[in-house]
């Protein structure tokens, strides 16, 4: 499965691409986190339901200086990404 996750609130800044980069690795996901437009952060992860289920939770919770608002979600099939980049 693959994710697409659009995450607004004090997410730049505060060590949040960092934050989500170690909770996909250490869940085996693949993909990316990169600061976009109005200050939100794009997170792409690829990997098990279970896993993305795991890292959405973390994804609402962001690192001690973050204060996440919201986070927008599309679910669609894995394209077969390797590795979890920051942008």
């Amino acid at each position: 499965m693959r994710i697409v996750a659009l995450v607004s609130g004090r997410v730049t800044g505060v060590g949040y691409r960092r934050f989500v980069q170690g909770k996909a690795r250490d869940l085996g996901l693949a993909g990316s986190a990169e600061n976009v437009s109005e200050g939100r952060v794009e997170v792409v992860a690829e990997g098990g339901q279970a896993d993305l289920d795991r890292l959405l939770h973390w994804l609402g919770r962001g690192p001690a200086h973050a204060r996440v608002t919201a986070v927008e979600v599309q679910w669609s099939a894995a394209t077969g990404m390797a590795e979890f980049h920051i942008f």
